[in-house]
């Protein structure tokens, strides 16, 4: 694996002010912490950091953040986004050792056509797209597959039935329901219903559908008035 070398700035100044100057800029303002060390302001390039994260590896890729010339593994430990454009505004790394394993959020895939549960008009549900992993830095898989396949109605997936690879270890509740099967809803559409028409009522205070108000019509007027 190619190494990921982001390159920050630890002059940028503090506060609303000049964080809007950096973004301006095509930076974006964070903070690098952890293993015992002092909390540090940085900037980085959007456009490189957006490159470092669009691997396979995604938000969990490894990074070597020059900070002040000194190299540090580091990982992004939360992106914060802008509300409306959806760029990313702030970014925190935590600084990790190569020998020892950290928590990370992985993402979880299901893969496969669960044929019988197609054949009985159900589907699978995905009820988490990331599971909580401990795992040391090179050894943090992209993602977690599922093979669905197998899968009839009335089956369950929870964390605990993942297959880790070697090294890795589930963090998480392993009672975690990740995927499930379900009858497929059909949605039907109510007819629609002229408010001004008036509804007639038969005996027991139930609405005549048209057909029954016909027929009673029908009926009333064969009727002899003189009886």
């Amino acid at each position: 694996m190619a190494e990921l070398i982001l390159k920050t700035d630890t002059s940028r100044e503090l506060g609303t002010r000049p964080s809007r100057r950096l973004r301006r800029a095509g930076q974006v303002p964070g903070v690098v912490y952890g293993l015992g060390g002092k909390s540090v302001s940085v900037a980085v390039d959007a456009r490189e950091l957006r490159s470092a994260l669009t691997t396979d590896a995604g938000l969990n890729a490894l990074l070597t953040l020059d900070v002040n010339g000194d190299r540090q593994l580091g990982l992004v430990k939360e992106l914060q986004h802008h509300p409306v454009r959806n760029e990313v505004i702030h970014v925190d790394f935590i600084r990790v050792d190569a020998d020892v394993a950290v928590e990370v959020e992985v993402r979880v895939v299901l893969e496969g056509e669960a044929t019988a549960v197609s054949n009985e008009d159900g589907v699978v549900d995905q009820a988490a797209f990331t599971v909580a992993v401990l795992a040391k830095p090179e050894s943090i898989p992209n993602e977690l597959s599922i093979d669905i396949s197998e899968m009839v109605m009335g089956d369950t997936v929870r964390a605990g039935d993942l297959e880790l690879p070697e090294g890795v270890e589930l963090a998480g509740d392993p009672e975690e329901l990740v995927a499930s099967t379900s009858i497929r809803v059909i949605e039907i559409e109510e007819p629609e219903v002229d408010e001004g028409a008036e509804v007639q009522l038969d005996e027991d205070g139930q609405p005549i559908v048209a057909e029954e108000a016909g027929e009673e019509s029908d009926a009333a007027a064969s009727e002899d008035p003189a009886e």
